[in-house]
């Protein structure tokens, strides 16, 4: 089954509306079903930004480089799975002086507004935090918060480092001890991750998390955007659930259109779960 033939069966599910009805849905369904998440990646300089996102997301999207950042705008990078696009926006990291600290703070208000989810980075050695706590309270504010996931970059440079090819006991209580502070300093809506991109270690556990964190709208654009070993059965059927959720807030939209009579709108709503499970049947075929 195809794409094309996928609508197909939503619109068929949708038989018992009134053709204006169905038609206004299945514009909805279709616009959803071609939706381009945005994703804000920020972080000091060296935090990891682009070694994650090579690694979490298929194809290359930025070169890594040991090269200090110097750009002071927002770098934009597109990527495309098949007939799928999603934006990745390279932030500036805050901290590096106050100067540009200023500035950035008016950037990212003008950002923050376009951005489905922010992953905020911070280095497992990473201590002075005092600029990123201000910086969250001050730009982020209550707004955006629940557009923020932190994320512990390099674990494996907690302390004490080994260089080797596991995690100690010890770093992982450090990273334990480093997950707590931040939930007390930032006070986050979503749980911290941790991740270690040398080690693998924690990066399915991160995606799981950042699907849950996504508007209903994002999340399966964006698993179809992810690398095939984190598109795990928790990521599929989030995204699955989220799918059909947003199928039905159509037409819960589309009920709630002034003049709609009382006898149209009890159709929509008595039909809501058929087109809602149908949206879910179908969605390995969309994403």
């Amino acid at each position: 089954m195809k794409i094309q033939e996928s609508l197909q069966t939503l619109q068929d599910s949708l038989n018992g509306l009134p053709t204006w009805i169905s038609e206004q849905a299945m514009q909805q369904i279709r616009l959803l079903s071609n939706y381009e998440p945005v994703i804000g990646i920020m972080g000091k300089t060296g935090s990891g930004k682009s070694s994650l996102c090579n690694d979490l997301f298929v194809g290359e999207i930025s070169p890594v480089s040991d090269v200090a950042a110097c750009t002071r705008e927002p770098l934009r990078f597109r990527l495309q799975v098949g007939e799928r696009f999603m934006t990745i926006v390279d932030l500036p990291g805050v901290g590096e002086s106050s100067a540009r600290d200023t500035e950035y703070a008016g950037l990212y208000r003008e950002q923050l507004p376009r951005l489905d989810l922010v992953l905020w980075l911070i280095k497992a050695d990473d201590r002075a935090l005092a600029v990123d706590e201000h910086f969250y309270r001050q730009v982020i504010g209550e707004a955006y918060r629940h557009k923020v996931l932190f994320v512990i970059s390099q674990s494996d440079k907690a302390e004490p480092t080994s260089g080797g090819n596991t995690l100690s006991t010890e770093q992982k209580q450090n990273i334990s001890r480093k997950i707590c502070l931040l939930h007390e300093l930032f006070q986050p809506v979503h749980p911290v991750c941790a991740v270690s991109v040398r080690l693998q270690w924690g990066l399915r556990v991160m995606a799981e998390r950042m699907i849950k964190c996504l508007p209903r709208e994002a999340s399966s654009p964006v698993v179809s955007q992810l690398q095939r070993p984190f598109r795990t059965t928790v990521v599929r059927e989030q995204a699955r659930d989220d799918f059909g959720e947003t199928v039905g807030a159509v037409l819960d939209t589309v009920s709630a259109f002034p003049l709609i009579p009382a006898p149209v709108r009890a159709v929509i709503q008595a039909v809501r779960n058929t087109v809602v499970s149908v949206a879910r049947a179908v969605w390995d075929f969309f994403f």
